[in-house]
């Protein structure tokens, strides 16, 4: 749950109210860069947050649920206030206006008594009713008017804190995560769709559009801006964000926000946001991840072809030590296609690992003998793994099992005694650390085996992965048969 959603909890507020201030603080800082000003969002606390004095008294005690800065000027308040209460002098001036329900003023000098600084609240209502506050603070020195993009901006402010006060701003169901700021570049539109204001950011965004005679005065459908977004807002009263790539190199996003007085659309508030190098960017990756898929398809594609290549070969030598040699080596080869199978369906180096194990159970199950009744288990779990480690283990579980298949079951076992062979394969994985054991039911090592001097290629290999590899251990022992533990560092 968000820091906002928490304070909210101790606010005298509905879910509705909450929904609401949430929409409106995803709007933050568009109106602050507008009013060149610090918004601070009180709202009233419940009843059972309130001091006694409060409630006897009936006037309200708040909290700050959301504050912003402007990136347009200096702010006047240096420190973070969410989560507080004000300093007396400003909670009741808030106080003031929350009562009130009108906009207040106030003037008062900064703690240093270096500036002058400017309050204003503005109601905050939802269905008829002021649930919060929006104190506006700006130092008056900082927020000099020398131009018409300070007066537009401060007159646009003044008509969304009236939409504000008359509850209708924010719009519901808007998401403007993604949406331009003021500063990408601003476009005021009038009731005639108009060019009213041209910010120079969206003079700029024009030009490189090759649009370099767009003028105020000028209809918007006659700019040559392939953009509905607009005339949409006009239509359906709701903000409308839309993208398009106006050329091959150049992708514009743009805001269309309309502003209501009285329920009729008197303007468009238009942001307007180059976004074409993000979207160069994007290109960028999506190719990327399809190249990676590509190369992992294609190296799976590669091992299958060798394996086969050497299961052919096998074939030709006939029923010796060379076709033995042939068989395992194509099997392992299989052992490590598996991983880039996977790959080459995911993006990214991340890969799962009890995928992993199911495929490799399963290449395994296809070399037991019919007439050998012998049966895998997969016990535990284990999360997605960085390929470089899995690709290794891959190989390692594959020997294990195999290993376990080959040499755990005599001919005769499991007819005189009625038993089946079994091979569990146990995984847990916690702390940045994989535990897997193989385990067998079968006659377990020869007494005084030892792994060093062992002549068995598939324990040599395996030592070598865990060991060498992986910087992991390996212990070898008998327990109702042959039981290997590993302990494989994944950090």
């Amino acid at each position: 749950m968000s820091t906002f959603s928490l304070l909210a909890k101790r606010a005298n507020l509905e879910e509705a109210d909450i929904d609401h201030l949430q929409r409106l603080t995803s709007s933050w800082g568009m109106l602050a860069d507008l009013c060149f000003s610090d918004l601070v969002l009180y709202a009233p606390l419940r009843t059972t947050e309130q001091s006694e004095e409060a409630v006897v008294s009936g006037v309200p005690e708040f909290i700050i649920l959301a504050q912003v800065r402007p990136a347009t000027a200096q702010t006047s308040i240096p420190d973070d206030l969410v989560g507080t209460g004000g300093n007396p002098e400003e909670v009741s001036f808030v106080t003031q206006g929350f009562l009130s329900e009108m906009l207040v003023f106030r003037e008062s000098i900064s703690p240093d008594g270096g500036e002058w600084i400017v309050s204003q609240c503005i109601p905050v209502r939802r269905a008829g009713k002021v649930v919060a506050i929006i104190d506006r603070r700006h130092i008056t020195s900082a927020r000099l008017v020398h131009g018409e993009l300070e007066r537009t901006y401060i007159r646009l402010f003044e008509q969304f804190a009236k939409m504000i006060s008359d509850g209708v701003f924010p719009f519901e169901g808007t998401d403007l995560e993604e949406a331009p700021r003021v500063g990408d570049g601003v476009l005021v539109l009038d009731a005639q769709k108009q060019i009213l204001f041209m910010s120079p950011n969206a003079a700029s965004a024009m030009h490189r559009l090759g649009l370099h005679l767009i003028k105020k005065g000028d209809l918007f459908a006659n700019t040559g801006l392939q953009f509905s977004a607009p005339d949409r807002a006009y239509a359906s009263h709701r903000p409308v964000i839309e993208e398009i790539e106006q050329r091959a190199d150049v992708t514009l996003m743009m805001h269309a926000i309309p502003l209501l007085e009285q329920g009729e659309v008197t303007g468009v508030l238009v942001l307007l946001r180059d976004i074409s190098e993000l979207r160069r960017r994007d290109r960028m990756l999506l190719s990327k991840d399809a190249t990676i898929r590509e190369v992992h398809h294609r190296v799976k594609n590669n091992l299958q072809t060798i394996s086969s290549l050497l299961r052919l070969q096998a074939r030709r030598v006939g029923p010796s030590q060379g076709q033995d040699a042939l068989k395992e080596a194509e099997r392992r080869i299989r052992s490590i296609a598996v991983v880039h199978e996977i790959l080459s369906r995911e993006i990214g180096d991340q890969v799962s690992f009890p995928e992993i194990v199911s495929a490799i159970v399963r290449l395994a199950e296809e070399s037991i003998m019919p007439s050998l009744p012998v049966k895998i288990v997969v016990k535990g779990s284990a999360s997605d793994l960085d390929a470089r480690v899995a690709t290794p283990l891959a190989l390692v579980l594959a020997e294990l099992i195999q290993n376990s298949i080959d040499h755990a079951f005599g001919s005769s076992f499991g007819v005189q005694n009625g038993e089946t062979g079994l091979v569990e394969v146990f995984l847990n994985q916690q702390d940045n650390v994989l535990d897997m054991i193989v385990a067998d039911n079968g006659v377990g090592f020869p007494e005084g085996f030892d792994p060093e001097k062992t002549l068995s290629l598939g324990l040599l290999i395996v030592g070598d992965i865990v060991v060498s590899q992986l910087g992991g251990a390996m212990d070898i022992r008998n327990d109702n048969g042959a039981k290997i533990v590993l302990t494989i560092p994944l950090s």
